[in-house]
């Protein structure tokens, strides 16, 4: 029987600079070539273990990096309507500011993306434990999530530009059970699509909720909000959270709420009615689904820039976030803060804290099912 998901920190010291590659000028990646489409180079090693940064490239100049510390996509760059080419995506140009403090950029999220109530959960009869995090809540896996492990990666085997990531996560780490088997695969397509799919078994019953953390600013200038930006999800629906961002557990209707993005709306529009600490999108959407394949959860325009991204995906939901957290803390190789609501994400998933909301769909994977999930983002140009 198939789980098929429906409806997709190094004992040294370092002293380099933090380095955002967003919004920067494009620099020539010097690798060791391994496939026609996909090249590699050493990119550092922790606690003795070797770091490579990979590039996935097409045959239109766009060009993904992802590391294998954390799965980390660190740049996805494409040309806007003028031709100029940048990255879409917050990211560093070095592994060093990954093993610092970061709000994910980038990375796979698990074993369970998003938040989990009281840091705690029931399978059955056994209770289970999480680092609580986020406040009093655990969020995107524990202290040592999948995006502070260093994952091992197939030999390329064709001239498809991609690469295949492994990791086994024991029983007991971060106080979820079971041997946790995960393979997630990026492929760069032709249409400037880009694929994850995520696959896991398990040994004993655990929760697995897997997702890719990018942070999107579509202009390519890391200096430029996303308030601008037009988004659509296709969703009617979305699960209310409380003060410390955990779901209720009720699913509402989105109509005539600030939440209602299922006509293009700027980001910026009424993200103002959206109170919170410190308020604006951090929610989880319940997306209309009409089977369980690929079918489309978002779309982002910006009009400066004219890319469009579109976002596919077999999971139920997606957690619409608009950087409500960023706070400068981060600076770039030129001195720019990562402000306020320069980027926003696009989080496909199950809803958040569902082993302990019954209701929501089921997030256990048993023994012998297979855990399988598939999003796809896809660039393209609107003149």
């Amino acid at each position: 029987m198939k789980f098929i998901t429906q409806v997709l920190f190094a004992g040294c010291i370092f002293t380099a600079m933090l380095s955002c590659n967003n919004n920067t000028k494009n620099e020539t990646v010097e690798a060791e070539k391994t496939t026609s489409g996909t090249s590699r180079k050493e990119w550092g090693n922790i606690e003795g273990q070797p770091v490579y940064l990979y590039t996935l490239s097409n045959a239109k100049g766009t060009v993904v990096n992802i590391t294998n510390y954390g799965g980390i996509v660190t740049s996805f760059v494409t040309k806007d309507k003028q031709g100029v080419a940048s990255s879409i995506v917050l990211g560093f140009d070095s592994l060093a500011p990954y093993l610092q403090k970061h709000p994910y950029f980038g990375a796979i999220i698990g074993r369970y993306g998003n938040r989990i109530g009281d840091a705690k959960f029931s399978i059955g009869k056994e209770h289970y434990t999480l680092a609580a995090n986020n406040g009093k809540n655990a969020l995107h896996g524990g202290l040592k999530g999948f995006d502070k492990v260093i994952w091992s990666v197939d030999p390329p085997v064709d001239s498809v530009p991609s690469i295949t990531l492994h990791y086994m996560s024991k029983d007991g780490e971060e106080g979820y059970p079971g041997n946790l088997n995960v393979t997630v695969k990026y492929t760069l397509g032709d249409n400037d699509d880009l694929s994850i799919v995520y696959d896991a078994t398990t040994d004993k019953a655990t929760p697995v909720n897997l997702t890719n953390h990018s942070y999107f600013n579509l202009s390519g200038d890391v200096k430029e909000t996303i308030l601008g930006h037009e988004v659509q999800i296709n969703a009617n629906s979305y699960t209310p959270v409380d003060t410390t961002l955990i779901t209720t557990g009720e699913i509402t209707s989105v109509k005539g709420t600030p939440f209602d993005f299922t006509t293009p709306q700027t980001v910026g529009s009424r993200i103002d009615a959206v109170t919170g600490n410190p308020g604006g999108y951090d929610h989880n959407y319940v997306l209309n689904r009409q089977g369980t394949g690929l079918e489309t959860a978002a779309t982002v325009y910006d009009p400066v820039s004219g890319r469009v991204l579109e976002v596919k995906t077999t999971e139920p939901g997606m957690q619409f976030y608009t950087g409500n957290f960023l706070d400068g803390s981060v600076i770039n190789h030129t001195g720019t803060p990562v402000n306020f609501r320069t980027a926003l994400c696009l989080e496909t998933q199950h809803f958040p804290d569902s082993p302990n909301k019954p209701a929501f769909p089921t997030t256990i994977l048993q023994p012998g099912e297979t855990y399988h999930s598939e999003t796809v983002y896809t660039v393209s140009l609107r003149k």
